[in-house]
């Protein structure tokens, strides 16, 4: 369990990042990239990041989506597309960003539905917002809150969604547990984030910036899902799994920056994380 200091550095790190990403995306006329100097998940170069999108999400789910919302999804994986949502349903965003699944979402649930994106980063609110604007989209709305006390009452929420992001927090525990609260009985979580397979390097989990690179902060995978299980989810079911090679991981400027200053051999993190998409039911 992370000390309630680092818990809240953590937090700091990654609010600062992500609101810097913010504030460039908005600030962007053409050529300034939504990624900063180290790169975070789902973020490259503006090719690479075309290539992610492209990948993680349908050309029919983006072509209608403007570039202030394609440019800045940082996710790694495309947790709307296993959702299997229906009109009418309530959906919870943890960690909405720039809102590209918010808006995916609130396609499936049509007018008499209704999707709400939480995020704790005052900029990537604000910039989520003139995305919605700008979609013309009305079944949305965007809160500020943390994923370890989310601000809606229990048992209120069809589906939750979270692309990449829960591994960024510092007390999943809670995480978990809020999650399973807010859900109704039957509802779903729907999960792509990152998990190790095995012991990263000391010094890489250790390293409070590679948090903000979803290396650091990820678990184990049957850790992942025994906090889970703990939550009260007995229904796991892992829908996809991607090994990351060094190829992938060598992309990653903070990760890089790391493996040279303390000399570690990029063949340590071969295949050892893995971006996984999995679904859970809340049963009675």
């Amino acid at each position: 369990m992370e000390s309630k200091n680092n818990k809240d550095r953590i937090a700091q790190v990654v609010r600062e990042k992500y609101g810097s990403l913010a504030e460039k995306q908005m600030e962007k006329q053409g050529s300034i990239s939504c990624c900063g100097e180290d790169t975070s998940c789902g973020c490259g170069s503006a090719s690479e990041l075309s290539d992610q999108i492209n990948n993680l999400y349908t050309a029919e789910e983006i072509d209608s989506l403007s570039e202030s919302v394609t440019d800045i999804s940082l996710g790694c994986g495309n947790p709307t597309a296993i959702a299997k949502l229906v009109p009418g349903q309530i959906v919870l965003d943890l960690g909405s960003g720039g809102g590209i699944d918010c808006f995916l979402a609130a396609k499936k649930v049509g007018g008499k539905g209704r999707v709400i994106g939480l995020d704790m980063t005052p900029k990537m609110l604000d910039l989520a917002r003139a995305n919605a604007k700008k979609q013309g989209v009305q079944n949305v709305e965007f809160r500020y809150g943390y994923i370890e006390d989310i601000p809606l009452p229990d048992s209120s929420v069809d589906v939750i969604i979270s692309n990449c992001v829960i591994n960024l927090s510092a007390d999943k525990d809670t995480v978990f547990r809020e999650t399973y609260r807010v859900l109704k009985i039957g509802g779903v979580l729907n999960v792509s984030d990152i998990v190790t397979t095995g012991s990263l390097p000391q010094v890489v989990a250790q390293e409070l910036s590679a948090w903000v690179g979803c290396v650091a902060g990820a678990l184990d995978e049957e850790v992942y899902l025994e906090k889970m299980r703990k939550a009260g989810y007995k229904k796991i079911e892992i829908t996809e799994r991607k090994y990351y090679g060094t190829e992938l991981i060598s992309e990653n400027e903070g990760i890089q920056r790391i493996i040279s200053e303390n000399e570690l051999d990029l063949a340590d993190l071969e295949n050892k994380i893995a971006s996984i998409t999995l679904r859970a039911v809340k049963e009675a």
